[in-house]
């Protein structure tokens, strides 16, 4: 079994540990900007958060969605839907030896397709801006996914 210092000796384990956090941290930062549109646009979800607002009917006002704030969760919600399995699939990947310089394209193409899926939806671009980006990080997920099932193949 390696060790986890022969991990981070590993020059595409580090490459994978560097391009997983900018994606963790970019779709951990898409909490900020929920709770940064709820509260200039007053929408609030549960009653306890309308507190400051008022009490009774006077904070049920508050309890409403907001389109605005409704975007900014559905990118969100894009991001676990996509993240989370390239975390997983880039971890596999990444212990299945593959070149240095493959492995940077991957992780490379992938943070910069979920960095411009969310300006595509946070802006809007029109589409199919927020389509495309999409579409690429699937794409390299998938390609990963490929190389460690023909890599590794035990089914």
């Amino acid at each position: 079994m390696a060790k986890s210092t022969q991990l981070i000796d590993n020059e595409v384990f580090r490459a994978y540990a560097t391009y997983a956090a900018i994606v963790l941290v970019k779709m951990m930062l898409m909490s900020f900007i929920t709770a940064y549109f709820r509260i200039t646009r007053k929408a609030f979800a549960n009653p306890e958060d309308t507190a400051s607002f008022g009490k009774g009917d006077s904070a049920k006002k508050f309890l409403r969605t907001d389109a605005d704030v409704e975007r900014v969760r559905r990118g969100h919600l894009n991001d676990l839907e996509n993240i989370v399995p390239f975390f997983g699939i880039g971890l596999l990947y990444a212990l299945c030896g593959p070149d240095l310089s493959t492995a940077l394209l991957h992780f490379r193409i992938f943070a910069g397709a979920r960095i411009l899926h969310t300006f595509a939806y946070l802006i809007p671009l029109p589409q199919p801006s927020r389509g495309l980006s999409w579409a690429v990080g699937y794409a390299v997920t998938i390609s990963m996914a490929y190389k460690v099932l023909s890599k590794a193949l035990y089914l």
